[in-house]
């Protein structure tokens, strides 16, 4: 076997290396206290060294270790028989993490088709079927498969898992795989756990902590946080508070830019019908219509263009208070809030809304835009013992409130854009002269969610041969959302409107109401410019009960463990759907109720999901540093409802297919072979997984306004499954010297390919596979699988992923301590869209929101430098040195080609003060 020769040197270097101890022997890193248990003894998580890091010592070789909770245990992280990796407080203050757009660059396997700070999806090894946008997300996106948790409350949301800023944590976990038995229906593909520090009992503590930076091309930026520990009554009660600001400036430009119809605009009635095209006003078809475009208005986005217009602010606060009863009984009450301010746009656009070419971190958007998203929560804890039985009981209530608008201005040149924008032709107002309205539009998104868990967990004495856990978990999680779709610039049938249209002058659309008793946020009547749009509340309640036991069939060597949870979903939606269609046409405001849409309340969109989901492992420590496990386990997500049932994909014959009402769970199973280990005196950690993973009936969403409606539906559809390795590792080569690195490669595969099965009763295709449709302007076209091709890669499934760290720690005379680190990160190349949909290269104007583009493989490079005497600390950093502009999520979302870009390079320099 061929042995790199740097692997050599490395090992070499470990083996032979003279190290110091103050002792006999040497002395382990303090481990970092877990969130379960008693929480009395916890030693104050405060960082330490430069900017919170493990400052140069001496008399500390070896790695140490980090306990962990993620098997609602106290273990060490290295006896855990999953993939899974921990950052501690000092290691994310290492690495300036504040954000998951921070942290995702450290996790190989995590892949974030992020739209914008908190908005996007989390994927992991590969499990997704592409991100669709942000639009209606709350009211239509499937529920996440990834979990997110703050301590022990859920934190999902669908294509919006909360943006937890990271500071005072004690650590974040993120683990790999199906955590159905534990985490239930979130964890399908793995879960991200946000751990805070807890208040020290028996210390007076705190720091302080502010930075500067400057970004390329972009504003500066700026943050402090402050942390207070106060043990009122010493030994009994104490309280932890930390406060944070964080201003992070824009960097994208959004450019002065016209928007002007053409011949091109999917929607354009005179480019459709004329048999030689030919661009307006260069003379009428005889007998075909009427040109839409002498007269239309030419949109301009003075008002709004400006440099920098993204700034994005995070403010908040954290208050926890600690009563230790006696040496078995503690209660805990955590009070959060936060509050983030994302204006502009975090997307760019290659071409420009006129065609025009754009330079990186550039975006033509003709309406203000905004992403503001609050949230507050209440947590507590009660641990205690009720004989050898240790109970944890823990609730949790989560307030959250988002106000979101974004441009939809390019939705302008599609079919469904010149309907409510010009009138006349083929669209609102047949048959009169075409007149066409200005085309600015926009979304705007106003949602309100509640979260509520309760969770009750008792386990035998962790030291027993035999050993059990067991639990009862209860949530109630409630998303109320107002979506508008605010394009329909006609004219709306205000009196003196009204009265005009009916003397024979340009047709006037009437406002639109959402049906009566069915709105849950909003009953009046939309304003002048709501073309389209929801108000309806979704969720579900899940009960569940989970057990498992774990046995030592050689103590302290072999041990099986096996366990299930048994769940049960009541999931409901309802609310109102709304369009100005044609009977809104020239009829007084408020007359309009519902107009061309469906009640969701009168769907009785109601359903339950039961069943059971297990897991199992056996664990042998070959030695006491070296660990070998199999884990088989088991995940799932709930199902979710479509808005209306609509018939679509219309043939020669008429409709082919009916949008579904709903549609069901989807199920995960892994199974996975793994190591953990340490070697030459706990020097140097390395841990490998090898897996292979089952997801059937995989819920997907269509989009395809020109074959399958202008609504967003869902449905269960292919089965995949993925094939991966994983190895971690982290060494300290000398006292001063350590690297660290992880990786991944994966082989994700689509193993079936169904079609999309003609369901309407008496239609010619009924029971059969669609394979014609007639396209909006096109005729008859054959029809696209939407479902994606056997043997092709999954969306967002990178297949490989690395990253690589080295730090030196060195003290010097006077009692200073420094340190230097260098990093980089490797993401490889990933489609968004799986690979039977319609490639987005070189599509001017997009017709649908389904593209499927490329998004390239990037590497970027971080570097900090620090010193630290005492108190206090000062480092400097940089991050993407190479100033990428990757994107991270390409779409079609927004009837243009968009990129999210990385956030370009930063040099920054931080100050800390701890006492």
């Amino acid at each position: 076997m061929k042995i790199n020769p740097i692997t050599c040197a490395v090992l070499a270097a470990l083996a032979v290396t003279r190290v110091s101890y103050a002792g006999d022997t040497a002395p382990q890193a303090p481990t970092v206290p877990a969130t379960q248990g008693t929480m009395a003894n916890q030693t104050d998580a405060a960082a330490s060294g430069p900017s919170g890091e493990a400052a140069a010592n001496p008399t500390v070789s070896t790695l140490g270790s980090i306990t962990v909770t993620a098997q609602h245990a106290n273990e060490d992280m290295q006896d855990v028989p999953i993939t899974m990796q921990a950052f501690t407080g000092a290691t994310l203050q290492q690495l300036h993490v504040n954000t998951f757009d921070d942290i995702i660059k450290y996790l190989p396997n995590v892949t974030f088709a992020a739209n914008g700070p908190g908005q996007g999806n989390i994927y992991m090894r590969g499990l997704s079927t592409g991100f669709l946008g942000n639009q209606s997300s709350a009211s239509i996106a499937p529920f996440p498969n990834v979990a997110v948790y703050l301590d022990d409350q859920s934190m999902q949301f669908p294509a919006r898992n909360l943006d937890v800023y990271m500071v005072d944590m004690e650590r974040v976990e993120v683990l790999e795989g199906p955590q159905g038995t534990l985490y239930g229906g979130g964890a399908q593909a793995g879960a991200v756990r946000y751990i805070t520090n807890k208040p020290n009992l028996d210390k007076v503590s705190g720091n302080v902590e502010a930075s500067t930076s400057v970004t390329s091309g972009g504003r500066p930026n700026d943050s402090t946080s402050a942390v207070l520990n106060l043990p009122l009554i010493p030994g009994t009660f104490a309280l932890r508070g930390v406060i944070y600001n964080d201003h992070r400036g824009g960097y994208i430009d959004n450019v002065p830019s016209t928007f002007t119809r053409n011949n091109n605009d999917a929607g354009n009635f005179y480019a459709n019908i004329k048999p030689s095209g030919g661009l307006c006003p260069n003379g009428l078809p005889s007998g075909t219509g009427y040109c839409a475009v002498p007269g239309s208005p030419v949109a301009n986005n003075s008002a709004v263009a400006q440099k920098d217009w993204n700034p994005v602010d995070y403010q908040g606060a954290r208050l926890s208070a600690l009563y230790k009863f006696n040496d078995d009984w503690n209660a805990l009450i955590t009070q959060s809030y936060q509050e983030m301010d994302a204006q502009g746009q975090a997307s760019t656009y290659p071409i420009g809304s006129d065609g025009q070419t754009l330079k990186p971190l550039q975006i033509t958007a003709f309406a203000p835009a905004w992403d503001k998203d609050r949230y507050t929560n209440t947590a507590w804890t009660l641990n205690g013992k009720l004989g050898d039985l240790s109970l944890v009981y823990t609730g949790g209530y989560t307030d959250r409130h988002i106000s979101e608008q974004q441009d939809y201005t390019n939705y302008a040149r599609s079919v469904g854009g010149w309907y409510y924008t010009c009138t006349g032709g083929s669209g609102l107002g047949a048959g009169t002269k075409p007149t066409c309205y200005s085309p600015v539009g926009y979304w705007n998104d106003q949602v309100k969610s509640t979260h509520e868990s309760h969770e009750l967990r008792l386990s035998t004495p962790e030291d027993s041969r035999l050993r059990a856990s067991g639990g009862l978990y209860f949530e109630d999680f409630k998303i109320l959302d107002d979506m508008n779709f605010n394009y329909k610039t006609i004219p709306s049938c205000s009196p003196g409107n009204l009265s005009a249209a009916l003397a024979g002058g340009a047709p006037c659309v009437a406002n639109v109401t959402p049906y009566p008793g069915t709105a849950r946020i909003d009953p009046n009547t939309r304003g002048d410019s709501t073309a389209f749009g929801e108000d309806e509340q979704r969720g579900y309640r899940q009960v569940a009960a989970f057990g498992s036991l774990s046995y030592d069939i050689i103590q302290d060597v072999l041990t099986a463990t096996a366990g299930t949870r048994y769940y049960h979903y009541s999931e409901y939606q309802r609310g109102s759907q709304y369009a100005t269609g044609s009977n809104c046409v020239n009829v007084p405001n408020g007359q309009c109720v519902g107009g061309d849409a469906t009640s969701m309340t009168a769907e009785n969109l109601n359903t339950t999901y039961h069943g059971f989901k297990s897991r199992a492992n056996l664990v042998w420590h070959i030695t006491p540093d070296a660990m070998v496990y199999y884990t088989f386990s088991q995940g799932f997500r709930p199902g979710a409802f479509n808005r209306t049932t609509k018939e679509v994909a219309k043939g020669p014959d008429g409709p082919q297919y009916q949008k579904p009402l709903s549609y069901a769970p989807d199920s995960l199973t892994n199974n996975e072979i793994g190591f953990k280990t340490t070697f030459f005196d706990d020097r140097l950690l390395l841990n490998g997984s090898v897996y292979h993973m089952k997801w059937d009936n995989v819920q997907m969403q269509f989009f395809n306004p020109l074959v399958l409606g202008n609504t967003t539906f869902g449905v269960n559809g292919p089965d995949y499954k993925v094939d991966g390795v994983e190895l971690q590792f982290e060494g300290r080569v000398t006292d001063g010297l350590t690297l660290m690195g992880s990786g991944s490669f994966n082989r994700a595969k689509q193993v079936n390919s169904p079609c999309l099965v003609g369901n309407i009763v008496g239609s010619p295709t009924y029971g059969a596979c669609i394979t014609q449709v007639i396209e909006t302007g096109l005729g008859l076209q054959p029809f696209q699988n939407p479902f994606g091709e056997a043997g092709s890669e999954p969306a967002f499934s990178p297949r490989s992923q690395f990253n690589l760290r080295a730090r030196y720690d060195w003290a010097f005379n006077g009692g200073y301590k420094a340190f230097a680190m260098l990093g980089a990160s490797h993401t490889g190349s990933m489609y968004n869209q799986p690979a039977t949909y319609p490639s987005g290269e070189g599509v001017l104007y997009p017709t649908t929101v389904d593209l499927r583009y490329l998004q390239a493989a990037y590497t970027t490079y971080d570097a900090s430098l620090g010193i630290a005497k005492d108190a206090w600390d000062l480092s400097l950093y940089g991050t993407n040195l190479s100033n990428s502009h990757a994107s991270v999520f390409t779409s079609s979302a927004q009837f243009i080609t968009s990129e999210v870009p990385l956030r370009p390079r930063v040099i920054g320099v931080k100050f800390g003060y701890k006492f």
